[in-house]
């Protein structure tokens, strides 16, 4: 296999990994996942939280294409496709887990407008406290704030984080 080809695969299955985060965030975390996903949702007492399992369980398939492409004779496409899951989740423990949610401590900040859309979705998304009425699932494409805050609305602001507190206050004011 050519190495444009090996290339390909590699940058098709980063690729294909976001729309594969997306469909797990949405319908496997914020669904039959939510015991391991809730603790995500509330402020994180130590390091480690029960969501960290999810990043686990996501380089399995890695570490199984790494292993079938360099030791098991699958082939390279494995070793390419298996390296492109491991980029993948090596931009989004970037992303994720350092940037957003400043699990280490840095001094980035978002300039650019994709970096403050993106970071911007993310905490539009932690709003919300429970497994319904979220928004914005994606991790590399997000909708634009301004739309996620509109849907945020017009769901009247059910889940979302200290809302109640608010329109408690607005109607005693």
């Amino acid at each position: 296999m050519s190495s444009l080809s090996l290339l390909l695969i590699f940058v098709a299955t980063v690729s294909a990994m976001e729309g594969f985060a997306y469909v797990m965030h949405r319908w496997v975390m914020h669904g039959p996942g939510w015991f391991l996903h809730a603790s995500h949702h509330r402020p994180r007492t130590g390091f480690f939280e029960a969501n960290d399992l999810y990043f686990v369980i996501f380089a399995l398939p890695s570490i199984l294409m790494l292993l079938g492409g360099v030791q098991w004779d699958w082939g390279n496409w494995a070793t390419a496709c298996g390296a492109g899951i491991a980029a993948y989740g090596a931009i989004y423990l970037g992303f994720h887990d350092i940037i957003v949610h400043q699990r280490v401590r840095h001094r980035y900040v978002a300039r650019s407008r994709y970096m403050k859309r993106i970071v911007q979705a993310h905490r539009l998304h932690h709003a919300v406290e429970t497994k319904e009425g979220t928004v914005s699932f994606g991790f590399l494409i997000a909708p634009h704030p301004t739309a996620l805050k509109r849907i945020l609305a017009e769901r009247g602001r059910a889940g979302v984080r200290g809302a109640k507190g608010r329109e408690d206050a607005a109607v005693e004011g």
